[in-house]
C-alpha cells in the first residue's frame, strides 16, 4: 500500500510545478466550502427558520457570481491574478462575519451577505478557470480534475461530519457559554486560516495574466454556442439541485443517520473512482463518462417519482453523489478544450471565454431555482419534488448529443485553425 501510495504522489511530481501549486491550492480550499455549505443552510434557518431566506441568500451568490466575473476582467489588466484569486478565498470569510454580525436576520442582511458571497466565488473561479487552463493542457486534465474532484468529494464527506460534530458538542458541553454563535466564530476563524493557508501557496509562483485583449463580445463563433448552451443545461441543474434534496431529506426521510452514512459510502466509493479515472483515462473516454454520469442521475430522479419514499430519496441522493463528480471530471476538459482551440481561431483573450461561459451557467442556475420554486408555490411542492425532478433529468439528457457534437466540432476545428495558421507552433492545439 504504502509503496502504491509513493508511486502516485512521484507521479504528482511529474506534474508541472505550476500545475501542481494550483491543485494544492484548490485541494485546501476544498475545505473551505463544505464549511460554507454547513454555516449557510444552518445559520440561516436556525436565525429565521424560513426556507425562503435560504432562497433568496442563494439567488443573491448566483447574481453575485457572474458581474464579479464581469470586473475580475477589467481588474486584471492592473493587478496580479494570484492577488485577485487569494482575495476571493479570503472573501468568503468576511461574508460569513459579516452575516454573524447582523443583529436580526432579515431579506436586506441576507441579499447582502449572499452578493458577498457571489463575489468571494466570482474572484476564486474566474481566477481558477484561468489558472487551470494555462497550467494544463488536454492530455493532463483528466488527471488534475481526477485529483481536483477526489479531494472536493471526500471534503464533501468529511468536513460536514466534523464541522457538524463540533456544533452539536458545542451546545451539549456549553463550550462557549451555552451560545451556538460561538461555535460558528470558532469555524469562520477556520475558514479565515484555511484562505491565508491557501493564498500563501499560490504566490509561491509567479503566474501570467491573460492577454491585456478585450474580453467583453456578444458575437462567437458556433461552436462556442453549443458549449453555453451545454452550460446553460449544466447550470440548470445546479440550481433545482440547491433545495430540491434537503427538502425531500425533510419531508420523506427523518432519519438524517441513515442518508449520511448512505452519502458517506457512495461519497467515498465516488472519491476513489474518480481518482483512478483521471489517473487512466484519456480525452477520447470523456463523453462516455459524461453519459454514464447523465444516465445514473436519470436513474436516481426515477427512482425517487417512482418509490417517493425514504427509500426513493436514499436511491436519489445515492445517484446525484455520483454523478455530480462524474459530470464535471468530464464536462470541465471538453471546457477548456473548446477554449485552447476558439481563443487561437478568434484570436481573443481566453479570458473572453471564462467570463461568457459563467453567465451560460447562471442562465440555467436562474432558471432551475426559479423554476423550483413556482412549482413548489404554485402547483404543489410534492409535484416540484416528485415529477418535476424526473423532467429535469430527462431534459438534461439532452446534454449528451450536444456533448458529443461539441467534441466532434472541436476535432474539425482544430484543423480548420493549423490548416489556416501554417506558422503556428507550440500551442495547446497539438496536445
Amino acid at each position: 500500500m504504502k509503496k502504491k501510495l509513493f508511486s502516485e504522489y512521484q507521479f504528482f511530481l511529474t506534474m508541472p510545478r505550476d500545475m501542481r501549486l494550483v491543485l494544492i491550492t484548490n485541494m485546501i480550499y476544498a475545505f473551505v466550502l463544505p464549511i460554507i455549505d454547513i454555516f449557510v443552510g444552518a445559520y440561516i434557518m436556525r436565525s429565521s427558520n424560513d426556507p425562503s431566506m435560504v432562497a433568496v441568500y442563494q439567488l443573491c451568490v448566483y447574481t453575485g457570481i457572474p458581474f464579479t466575473f464581469l470586473i475580475n476582467g477589467f481588474l486584471l489588466k492592473k493587478i496580479n491574478i494570484s492577488h485577485l484569486y487569494s482575495f476571493g478565498m479570503l472573501l468568503s470569510g468576511i461574508s460569513m462575519i459579516f452575516m454573524m454580525t447582523l443583529s436580526k436576520i432579515d431579506m436586506g442582511g441576507v441579499s447582502i451577505a449572499g452578493l458577498i458571497m457571489g463575489a468571494s466565488f466570482g474572484f476564486f473561479w474566474a481566477n481558477r478557470d484561468f489558472l487551470t487552463l494555462d497550467t494544463t493542457n488536454d492530455s493532463n486534465r483528466n488527471y488534475y480534475y481526477g485529483v481536483e474532484t477526489f479531494f472536493y468529494t471526500l471534503t464533501f464527506i468529511i468536513v460536514p461530519a466534523v464541522v457538524g460534530w463540533f456544533i452539536v458538542q458545542s451546545g451539549k458541553n456549553e463550550w462557549f457559554d451555552g451560545k451556538i454563535t460561538g461555535a460558528y466564530q470558532v469555524v469562520t476563524g477556520v475558514v479565515i486560516l484555511l484562505t491565508i493557508l491557501a493564498s500563501m501557496v499560490i504566490h509561491k509562483e509567479k503566474f501570467r495574466n491573460p492577454d491585456k485583449k478585450k474580453f467583453l463580445y456578444f458575437r462567437f463563433d458556433l461552436l462556442w454556442k453549443k458549449m453555453l448552451a451545454l452550460a446553460s443545461l449544466k447550470g440548470m441543474i445546479q440550481g433545482y439541485l440547491v433545495t430540491a434534496p434537503a427538502i425531500l431529506i425533510m419531508t420523506l426521510v427523518g432519519d438524517e443517520g441513515t442518508l449520511g452514512t448512505v452519502q458517506s459510502v457512495g461519497g467515498i466509493l465516488t472519491a476513489f473512482i474518480l481518482y483512478i479515472l483521471g489517473r487512466t483515462t484519456k480525452p477520447k473516454h470523456r463523453l462516455i463518462i459524461f453519459t454514464t454520469g447523465m444516465v445514473i442521475f436519470l436513474i436516481g430522479a426515477l427512482a425517487n417519482q417512482i418509490l417517493f419514499s425514504a427509500v426513493g430519496v436514499i436511491i436519489f441522493v445515492l445517484c446525484k453523489v455520483l454523478f455530480m463528480p462524474l459530470h464535471d471530471i468530464a464536462y470541465f476538459p471538453i471546457q477548456m478544450r473548446v477554449i485552447d482551440i476558439l481563443s487561437v481561431k478568434e484570436n481573443r483573450s481566453e479570458y473572453a471565454y471564462i467570463f461568457n461561459h459563467e453567465f451560460g451557467l447562471y442562465i440555467g442556475r436562474f432558471f432551475g431555482l426559479v423554476l423550483f420554486i413556482v412549482l413548489a408555490l404554485y402547483v404543489s411542492k410534492d409535484f416540484a419534488l416528485r415529477y418535476a425532478l424526473v423532467i429535469v433529468a430527462l431534459i438534461q439528457m439532452i446534454s449528451i448529443p450536444v456533448a458529443k457534437n461539441i467534441i466532434n466540432h472541436v476535432n474539425k476545428t482544430v484543423g480548420e485553425v493549423k490548416k489556416d495558421n501554417p506558422n503556428l507552433v507550440a500551442t495547446k492545439l497539438d496536445h
